[in-house]
């Protein structure tokens, strides 16, 4: 069993991405990160980047929606590491399509709630044998602002509400589900908490509508696994301040 902290993080597949980001700036404070996404050459080319910079970084291939990959990679995890310290659940799908009860694809909704809800699920089950093998356990499920009621931008009842955004009931239920994993594995001393990284230029058109450097954002997923034995869990944090949600 390796004497360094083990993370893994999902859905890093993009070098301007959240997950990427969160992972270097955890891999220069000595942890080593494993790096997942479903595309291998992606995966491979972005791990490299950042081992370029001597970091501590694995690249492996994951699509959290497959019963089959998780459990081989928590297979894998035990085999080579015989731990894991932290489970970042960063992968995440959001339609533009606007919904409402008569009309839209219910298929398209299946999907989304099936990344963002059920697969965080997945990893989580999966990766709590893992989990409970080390001194300080921390599950991060990044979520969103979108996702609460009371957030005063992006909000659930802030107008226009007259379509059903689904990524944001998704990131509501990925709260819920935050709670009560919390509640549940604090016998186990593993804290689970939600993180908001707020409106974050992961794209170059959202820095022109005001988003902040990805930088930041990924500080708060940061935060998230380096908190202390002692700190919160079943928690909606946003740069380490409590969210209403």
């Amino acid at each position: 069993m390796t004497n360094k902290k083990v993370v893994l993080i999902t859905g890093a597949g993009r070098e301007e991405g959240l997950g990427f980001e969160t992972a270097r700036q955890l891999a220069v404070e000595g942890y080593t990160v494993i790096i997942t996404a479903r595309n291998e050459d992606r995966i491979n080319a972005l791990a490299a980047k950042l081992q370029q910079q001597n970091l501590d970084v694995i690249p492996y291939v994951l699509d959290v929606d497959s019963d089959q990959q998780v459990a081989e990679a928590a297979v894998m995890i035990d085999e080579k590491y015989g731990k894991l310290d932290g489970l970042i659940n960063n992968a995440a799908i959001m339609s533009l399509e606007n919904l409402t009860i008569t009309g839209g694809d219910l298929g398209a909704v299946n999907s989304e709630l099936e990344t963002n809800v059920i697969s965080v699920w997945r990893m989580m089950k999966a990766m709590i044998p893992l989990l409970k093998k080390s001194k300080s356990p921390r599950v991060v499920n990044v979520s969103s602002g979108m996702g609460s009621y009371h957030d005063d931008a992006f909000g659930l009842l802030k107008p226009p509400m007259d379509f059903i955004p689904v990524y944001s009931l998704s990131k509501l239920l990925l709260n819920g589900l935050t709670m009560k994993a919390a509640l549940e594995l604090k016998r186990h001393n593993i804290l689970v908490n939600a993180v908001c990284p707020d409106f974050t230029a992961t794209y170059a058109e959202t820095k022109e509508m005001g988003a902040r450097p990805v930088e930041e954002g990924a500080a708060g997923i940061v935060w998230g696994i380096t908190i202390p034995d002692d700190g919160p869990s079943g928690g909606f944090f946003r740069d380490g301040k409590v969210l209403a949600w």
